[in-house]
């Protein structure tokens, strides 16, 4: 009984570590540094080839290490052990950002990806945990990033910093007016009226000469603690892209986002939620306000997207309401789907699969988006609840329901 312990104690009560302490951390630390060389080879591969033949690896070698039950067995030890196998990750991300210091173009893709995880935990929070359907993302995310610019051309004195968390608060609170004519429908009308808001804002952009118009307007880069983010990478550690300090802060973000949409799932917040999804009735019966968990899951989701917006904004330099389509907030919920409704893990490769690979496929031209769209729905014919899907939730260690 004692063996099957994680620590033990000695007789005078003292903690002993024992062998069956690094195991799990070993198989975490061997599934960084594997996900560290995929993505390494995602971002710095350029020929269409070696990408081909490193999607066909891919899923062969995921299936034996599924058929050797180490798959499982990671994915247990990431359980049990969340913040070291969070820390982990982190780390194995800043090394992968060392090593591509000098690839401009790789680096941008990082920072994108890791804008697009955290807009995509937002909509885990709406979809996967309160039920809402949110196909205006990328409008929230779009409001961020207006805000951003605004905020920096007038208010210049402000800390960026302070600028970034007000664009998140100002898409949270532009989502709180949107959120009133969702809660009195219902299904896929609540979905259109989410896609009407989308064509509204960028119409309400193009006609209106304060943000630029049609032609959009210039964003200032990021500047933190004296330090701007648009020079060069400081020699003094390492050197590099200016894009190393956007993939530091997306990364932060994006950890800090992850951390706080896995607190919300494992406290009762989530259980909340996860009960106005299943069923609003039952959960109205026994006292739980359903509206108020849905406008809470709807402003937090619209908050992350328009933290990442900001961010995105500084980064391109510019920005115009061409930046925001309908297509981009398709992407979006696809990310979701993809890796699977609910789980907070499942968006980072969904991510990266719809940012890195159509991009990395320019050879075949506008075939490309043609060939994305073939994987999505052989994806979705074949694993429809995603790529990882969502576990039963845990109540107790060692049972769930």
């Amino acid at each position: 009984m004692a063996a099957n312990r994680l620590v033990g104690r000695s007789l005078s009560g003292a903690r002993v570590i024992t062998m069956f302490d690094f195991k799990p951390k070993l198989g975490i630390l061997l599934g960084v540094v594997s996900s560290v060389v995929v993505l390494y080879g995602f971002l710095y591969l350029e020929h269409e080839w070696e990408i081909g033949l490193l999607l066909i690896a891919l899923p062969v070698a995921i299936l034996f290490l599924k058929r050797a039950n180490i798959l499982s067995d990671y994915q247990q030890a990431a359980r049990r052990m969340p913040r070291f196998t969070l820390i982990s990750f982190i780390i194995g991300v800043l090394v992968l950002i060392v090593l591509l210091r000098n690839e401009h173009f790789a680096l941008l893709m990082l920072t994108t990806v890791l804008l697009y995880v955290t807009v995509s935990l937002g909509l885990t929070i709406q979809f996967g945990f309160a039920g809402l359907v949110n196909f205006a993302a990328i409008a929230f995310f779009g409001i961020g990033a207006y805000s951003m610019a605004v905020l920096n051309h007038h208010f210049h004195a402000l800390p960026d910093l302070l600028i970034i968390l007000f664009s998140g608060l100002t898409s949270a609170l532009l989502g709180a007016l949107l959120i009133l004519p969702i809660l009195r429908t219902r299904g896929h009308y609540a979905a259109l009226i989410t896609i009407a808001f989308g064509i509204l804002l960028r119409t309400f952009l193009e006609v209106n000469d304060v943000f630029g118009g049609p032609q959009g307007l210039k964003v200032d880069g990021l500047e933190m603690l004296g330090w701007d983010f648009n020079d060069s990478f400081p020699s003094v550690l390492g050197g590099g892209s200016f894009y190393m300090a956007y993939a530091i802060t997306a990364l932060l973000l994006a950890a800090a986002v992850y951390l706080l949409t896995r607190l919300i799932e494992a406290s009762w917040f989530g259980l909340n939620m996860d009960s106005v999804r299943l069923d609003e009735v039952a959960s109205s019966s026994f006292g739980i306000n359903a509206p108020r968990w849905k406008i809470t899951a709807f402003m937090l989701g619209n908050f992350f997207a328009g933290l990442a917006g900001a961010i995105y904004a500084a980064m391109s330099g510019f920005i115009a309401p061409a930046s925001f389509n309908f297509s981009d907030s398709l992407l979006l919920v696809s990310i979701v789907l993809l890796g699977g409704i609910g789980n907070a893990v499942a968006v980072i490769p969904a991510a990266l699969l719809i940012v890195v690979l159509p991009e990395k496929f320019q050879v075949i031209q506008e075939y490309r988006l043609l060939l994305f769209g073939i994987v999505v729905i052989l994806i979705l014919r074949f694993r429809p609840s995603g790529l990882m899907p969502r576990g039963l939730r845990q109540y107790f260690p060692g049972s769930s329901t």
